[in-house]
């Protein structure tokens, strides 16, 4: 098992993303502290985690809130003494669509926070843990719309604004044995995601970007859970910096 032994932070742990990746993590051995600001989708990730003979906990936290952030850490070094690797997943678009004649200050706010800013706070706690063990692996979610996207301004600039922190990042901490990197997904389908669109757009989505991907389809959550768990584990104890495409070549 690549984890075996390691405690692992998922934030957004209720998500399609954030539980794939707790449930892939924990496959491999590594005690998973699962968190969102969802208890109840909390709980259902721990149990799955259980239910195939992992192990971990939750902790509850929303990570808008710097003093959530700092007592989400406190809480797992108080229980566990040490943290091993953190995957930041926790965001999402609060300002879909808009045109940029229409971007919305509290709206625009939101995404700064939820995405960047909670990336970055979260990234700093982990740094205070992981510089004195000589040892972390962080790996931060961005999104292919960091590269631009004509309808997702706020959003596209806090995913690009992960990808130029995680290379700050990797390049003040790779002294101290830790590795920073970020994940870049094309579109993932996500239960919240085909929810929020209702079936029919969903698919209509889908078959547009699917036709459009060299590979013929979306992603799924597995495929972006995989990704982290390559760059969380010792296979890219060489690897710092970068930002991983997981597209199916969309954009090429």
């Amino acid at each position: 098992m690549r984890l075996s032994g390691r405690i692992v932070l998922v934030t957004g742990a209720a998500g399609g993303i954030g539980r794939a990746v707790a449930l892939c993590f924990a496959g491999e051995g590594a005690v998973v502290v699962v968190s969102d600001i969802n208890a109840a989708g909390c709980s259902e990730t721990l149990e799955l985690i259980e239910g195939a003979g992992g192990s971990g906990c939750s902790l509850l936290a929303d990570v808008m809130h710097e003093s959530a952030i700092r007592l989400l850490y406190r809480q797992i070094m108080d229980r566990f003494g040490k943290l091993d690797s953190v995957v930041n997943i926790a965001g999402g678009d609060c300002e879909p669509a808009a045109d940029v004649e229409e971007i919305d200050y509290v709206r625009m706010s939101a995404n700064l926070d939820l995405n960047l800013k909670s990336c970055i706070l979260s990234c700093r706690e982990a740094a205070r843990v992981m510089k004195p063990q000589g040892f972390g692996r962080i790996v931060n979610m961005s999104s292919l719309v960091y590269r631009g996207s004509p309808n997702q301004f706020s959003y596209s600039a806090a995913k690009g604004g992960i990808y130029a922190f995680t290379r700050s990042l990797a390049l003040s901490l790779g002294c101290y044995g830790i590795t920073v990197n970020a994940l870049a997904p094309a579109l993932v389908e996500v239960p919240a995601f085909v929810r929020a669109l209702g079936p029919e757009r969903w698919e209509m989505l889908r078959k547009d970007c699917a036709g459009r991907y060299p590979l013929g389809r979306v992603a799924t959550p597995d495929d972006v859970a995989r990704c982290a768990l390559f760059l969380a584990s010792d296979d890219a104890a060489f690897i710092t910096g970068q930002i991983l495409e997981i597209s199916g070549g969309a954009r090429l």
